[in-house]
């Protein structure tokens, strides 16, 4: 008999992805969607809508592995499927993740994924390895990161069957507002854990990234699509590494001019 499992989708302001994303888990025994607080559109109202067992609630976004381990438990099955709002899971990965229900062998399964840029997909860049954990069991949690957080805690891990499908462009106001975003958040978690940055970060990183991306792991055989997006990487090393310097810049500089104690 198959365990049960709850689907958790994080959404904000995703009124044009969150019908599909919650038509794409119908197979799971819950959905649970956990719309930012600040959403301003009809995401809320959406996933509402369908009632049954899909659960919507509100919560306040700070960062993404914290609104994660926010929803975790307030899922009902011990088994978690996450999926975010851009992501589908194809036939193959559905019946895979059923498979692995039936007699789970570990704590935690990843999948690969297949991931669309500006309506195509990219097959190098790095990309072709792109795997990510998404059914796992309820008491783990992600990792206290504000970027790249994994989830972690799992003794034994396996690999499923299929794609989640990653569309990762919606229209370029987004794009860019999520890459911003990411690349603060980037530069907080360095400040946080104390790296600082100077002049070879913020000219050669970038630099070093495009090579890497767009040469070394043959980036430049997706075409303009992987010229692009590896130059949007660039983009975002140049903004985190900035931004870094920036951080540690006003830090010292309130440390001079903090009155001296007596």
């Amino acid at each position: 008999m198959m365990e049960k499992v709850s689907a958790i989708i994080p959404a904000g302001n995703e009124e044009e992805n969150i019908k599909g994303a919650i038509e794409s888990v119908l197979w799971a025994d819950e959905i649970l969607v956990v719309v930012d607080s600040e959403s301003k559109d009809r995401t809320f109202e959406i996933a509402s809508s369908f009632g049954g067992k899909v659960k919507v609630e509100k919560h306040d976004y700070i960062y993404s592995a914290l609104q994660k381990n926010w929803a975790i438990p307030r899922a009902k099955y011990n088994w978690i499927f996450l999926l975010d709002c851009d992501e589908r899971p194809d036939e193959k990965l559905v019946e895979s993740i059923k498979k692995a229900l039936e007699n789970p062998t570990c704590d935690a399964y990843d999948v690969k994924r297949r991931n669309f840029f500006l309506g195509k997909q990219l097959k190098f860049g790095g990309l072709s390895n792109d795997r990510v954990t998404r059914l796992f069991r309820k008491e783990l949690r992600y990792q206290d990161r504000r970027v790249h957080a994994e989830i972690t805690g799992f003794k034994k891990s396996g690999k499923l069957n299929g794609y989640l499908i990653h569309y990762t462009f919606k229209d370029w106001d987004s794009y860019l507002k999520k890459l911003h975003r990411y690349s603060i958040w980037g530069a907080e978690q360095e400040f946080l854990n104390k790296k600082s940055a100077g002049v070879l970060n913020i000219l050669f990183r970038p630099f070093h990234r495009f090579i890497k991306q767009y040469f070394l792991r043959l980036g430049f055989l997706d075409g303009i699509e992987g010229a692009i997006n590896a130059s949007l990487g660039a983009y975002s090393v140049f903004l985190k590494y900035s931004i870094l310097y920036h951080l540690k810049r006003q830090k010292d500089l309130e440390k001079e001019i903090e009155p001296k104690q007596e």
